[in-house]
C-alpha cells in the first residue's frame, strides 16, 4: 500500500512476494490539472501486479477484498490515508510501515520535510507495527543516514526511499513470518510533522539567508519554493547562500540579493509568466543594478 514516489522502491523491491498492490486515486496534476495515476500505480502496471485504487480504504467491500487475500502483512509506505483498524486486522500480521524519519520524531504526514526544516543533521527510515494512532505502533528497525546541509527534499526523499527499499527486503521473510522484534515507541520523546501549506514555502527578504535556505531546501521540488519580490512571486529553482549583506532585498550583485541576514544568490529562478532562467538574466532584464531593491512595497 503506497502512493508517493518514496514508496517505489519497497514495492520494487518485494514485487515477486505481492498479490495486490493499493495506491490512492488517480489526481489532477499540472496547469492542465490532468488526472494522473500516483507513482506506485504506474510502477505496479509496469511490474505487472493487479491493482487496487479505492477512495476510501475504510469502505467495507475493500476490506472484505482484503481480508480474501489471506495475506500475511501489508506492507505500507507513503499511502497518503489513515488505516482502520480493520483495514490493519485483513492481513495476519496486520500491517508494517516504512516511515521516513528517526520515530518517535516527525510522526505525520511530512516527516522528511519537516526534519529538513527543523534544522536536523540526521533522519532514516523506521520500519514499525502500525497500530491506531498516528505512526505510534511498536518499532521494528531503524536504519539512519546523515542529512547533507545542501541537500533538498527530493534529493532526500529518494535515498530514503531506496534505504526503505533496502529494509523491506531484508526484512520481507521475518515479517511475513510474525519472527520480528516489536519495542514500544517512548510517547515522551514524540513530535509531530503536520502536512505541509503552500502558504509555508513562500520565502520573503524579512527572513535569514539560513532561514530562506532551509525553506527552500525543505520545500524543493514540493510544493514548491517562492519568493516575494516588488516584481511579482518568484519561484525558486536553485539559491545558494552567498557573502555580503545589506538592507534586505537589494541587489548586492548580479544574482545575489541581502537577506535580513546574510545574502543569496538566485542561481536559476522562474519569474511569473516566464521561463526558468538564471538570476542574473533575470535582473539583467530587470534593469537591475547593484543597489537597487527587489523588497516589495518599497
Amino acid at each position: 500500500m503506497g502512493t508517493a514516489e518514496f514508496a517505489v522502491p519497497a514495492l520494487r523491491a518485494v514485487a515477486s512476494d505481492v498479490v495486490l498492490v493499493v495506491s490512492q486515486p488517480d489526481r489532477p496534476t499540472g496547469r492542465g490539472m490532468k488526472l494522473s495515476p500516483s507513482p506506485v500505480s504506474v510502477a505496479a502496471h509496469e511490474l505487472g501486479l493487479p491493482l487496487e485504487r479505492p477512495e476510501k480504504s475504510r469502505d467495507p467491500h475493500f476490506v472484505e477484498l482484503l481480508r480474501a487475500l489471506d495475506a500475511d502483512i501489508l506492507l505500507v509506505a507513503a499511502y497518503g490515508q489513515l488505516l482502520s483498524m480493520p483495514v490493519l486486522e485483513s492481513a495476519k500480521h496486520g500491517g508494517i510501515n516504512l516511515h521516513g524519519s528517526i520515530l518517535p520524531r516527525y510522526r505525520g504526514a511530512a516527516p522528511i520535510q519537516r526534519a529538513i526544516l527543523e534544522g536536523e543533521t540526521e533522519t532514516g527510515v523506521t520500519l514499525m507495527q502500525m497500530a491506531k494512532g498516528m505512526d505510534t505502533g511498536d518499532l521494528i528497525a531503524i536504519e539512519k543516514t546523515a542529512i547533507d546541509p545542501h541537500e533538498t527534499y527530493g534529493e532526500l526523499a529518494a535515498r530514503l526511499g531506496e534505504l526503505a527499499g533496502t529494509m523491506a527486503s531484508d526484512w520481507l521473510e521475518r515479517l511475513c513470518a510474525g519472527n520480528y522484534p516489536r519495542v514500544p515507541q517512548d510517547d515522551s520523546l514524540a513530535t509531530h510533522a503536520p502536512k505541509v501549506e503552500k502558504a509555508e514555502a513562500r520565502l520573503s527578504f524579512t527572513m535569514t539567508a539560513a532561514e530562506a535556505y532551509q525553506r527552500f531546501r525543505a520545500f524543493t521540488p514540493s510544493p514548491g519554493a517562492t519568493l516575494e519580490t516588488s516584481l511579482g512571486l518568484v519561484r525558486l529553482s536553485e539559491i545558494h547562500p552567498a557573502e555580503g549583506s545589506g538592507e534586505p532585498g537589494t541587489v548586492l550583485r548580479p544574482g545575489v540579493v541581502a537577506m535580513n541576514e546574510g545574502a543569496l544568490e538566485l542561481r536559476f529562478i522562474q519569474p511569473e509568466g516566464k521561463k526558468r532562467m538564471s538570476g542574473v538574466d533575470a535582473m539583467n532584464g530587470w534593469r537591475l543594478k547593484p543597489g537597487d531593491s527587489l523588497r516589495a512595497n518599497t
